[in-house]
């Protein structure tokens, strides 16, 4: 590979980081060893948008309203973000900048696509 490929494929991500399989086994093994601290923040912000979709389909289908779906999205979010970092995984939150920076990943979007989903889907099935 030439130098200026291998410039290119580094700038871009291809090359720097190991294959998705692999992040995906250790973020679904317990006690994984990340050398990277870029790919657990990765896992963890990915996760946050896949729990932020969920839970707005759930709400959307119950029907939950008004501030305690918001709370509830609030604490579930954080509580499972908290625990999978610190206990099934079992990092030291000091090498992320501490557990509020883990808590804080991903947070805003993860809270984006919930209120897209609940509204959608809360105004489809419940509303008249």
């Amino acid at each position: 590979m030439t130098t200026k490929t291998k410039a290119t494929h580094e700038r871009n991500g291809v090359g720097k980081s190991q294959c998705l399989g692999s992040v995906l086994n250790r973020a679904f093994t317990s006690n994984s060893q990340w050398p990277d601290k870029d790919e657990f923040l990765d896992v963890i912000y990915w996760g946050r948008q896949v729990l932020g979709i969920v839970l707005g389909l759930v709400w959307g289908f119950i029907p939950l309203k008004g501030f305690i779906g918001l709370f509830l999205f609030c604490v579930i979010n954080a509580a499972l973000i908290y625990f999978y970092a610190s206990s099934f995984q079992g990092i030291d939150e000091e090498e992320f900048g501490g557990m509020w920076e883990l808590t804080k990943e991903g947070f805003v979007t993860s809270f984006a696509g919930f209120l897209v989903m609940w509204i959608i889907l809360y105004s489809g099935l419940h509303y008249d």
